[in-house]
C-alpha cells in the first residue's frame, strides 16, 4: 500500500479546490478531483497534467445527489480501498441574488443550504466507512463568514449574504458535533478558512488572495499527523472563533 494519503476534494474543478488538488498531488498523495459535471472535471484533470505534469484522479460527485455520492464512494473504495482525507470544498454562494435578513429570500436560502449544509452532511456520512478504514485525519473547508463570533464583531462584513452565511454557520455547528463524536476514534475534524480569496464564488471580487494562496493554508490541515488538532476553526493567523 502506498505511504501517501488518499484524498478527496469535493467541488475542485476550479478555484481553491482545484489549486489544493495539485498542491497535494505534488506532495505525492493520491488525490481525487471531484466535480458535479463530468466534462468540467475531466478537463480540470487534463489541465493539471498539462500545466503541472501531475496525475490526479477524477470522480463525478454532486453532493446534493445521494446516488452520485454513493457512486463516488463505490469508485474510491474499489480503486483505493480507503480514504484518509475528505475536504468538503463544494458549495455555492448565491450572493448575486437579492437577500437581506429583514427581507429573506427563502428560495435562495434553501438553494444555498442544499450543497453547503445538507450536501456536506450526506457526503461526509457516506464516506465515513472509508475514512474509518484508514488512518486519520479528515478536514472540512468553511469560510470566515461562518463564524458568528467574527460576524458579530466590528470586523464582520457582508451581512446581506444571508443565504451563504447562515448555511455555513449551520455547517460549523455540524462540524463541532462531528469532531466530538469522532475524537475517540482518532479522526480529526476541522474547519479552515482561506480568508478573502478572489474566486468565482464571490464573482471574482478584486483584492483577495489568489486561489493558490488560499489553498496553501489548507495543506497543513489536510496533512495532520495522529497527534494533530481536532475541533478547530483555523485561518492563516491562528484560530478563528466559532
Amino acid at each position: 500500500m502506498s505511504s501517501g494519503k488518499v484524498i478527496l476534494v469535493t467541488g475542485s474543478n476550479t478555484g481553491i479546490g482545484y489549486e489544493l488538488v495539485h498542491l497535494l498531488a505534488a506532495k505525492g498523495h493520491t488525490v481525487y478531483l471531484a466535480s458535479r459535471k463530468e466534462a468540467a472535471g475531466t478537463e480540470a484533470v487534463a489541465k493539471i497534467k498539462k500545466e503541472k505534469n501531475l496525475d490526479v484522479k477524477f470522480v463525478q460527485l454532486d453532493v446534493t445527489d445521494i446516488a452520485s455520492v454513493e457512486a463516488a464512494v463505490a469508485k474510491i473504495e474499489k480503486e483505493a480501498g480507503r480514504l484518509n482525507v475528505l475536504v468538503n470544498n463544494a458549495g455555492i454562494s448565491e450572493m448575486d441574488k437579492p437577500q437581506t435578513a429583514d427581507k429573506p429570500n427563502l428560495t435562495t436560502i434553501r438553494a444555498a443550504f442544499e450543497p453547503n449544509f445538507f450536501g456536506m452532511i450526506q457526503t461526509t456520512a457516506a464516506f465515513l466507512p472509508l475514512l474509518r478504514a484508514s488512518s486519520p485525519p479528515r478536514t472540512s473547508l468553511l469560510t470566515d463568514m461562518a463564524s458568528n463570533g467574527f460576524m458579530a464583531s466590528e470586523k464582520g462584513f457582508l451581512h446581506q449574504a444571508v443565504a451563504y452565511n447562515t448555511s455555513k454557520a449551520a455547517a460549523n455547528s455540524y462540524t463541532i458535533a462531528l469532531a466530538h463524536e469522532l475524537k475517540k476514534e482518532g479522526i480529526k475534524v476541522n474547519c479552515a478558512t482561506p480568508g478573502f480569496t478572489t474566486t468565482k464564488l464571490n464573482g471574482f471580487a478584486p483584492g483577495g488572495k489568489t486561489p493558490e494562496q488560499g489553498a496553501a493554508l489548507l495543506m497543513e490541515w489536510c496533512l495532520l499527523d495522529k497527534d494533530g488538532k481536532t475541533g478547530r476553526f483555523a485561518f492563516d493567523g491562528g484560530e478563528f472563533p466559532w
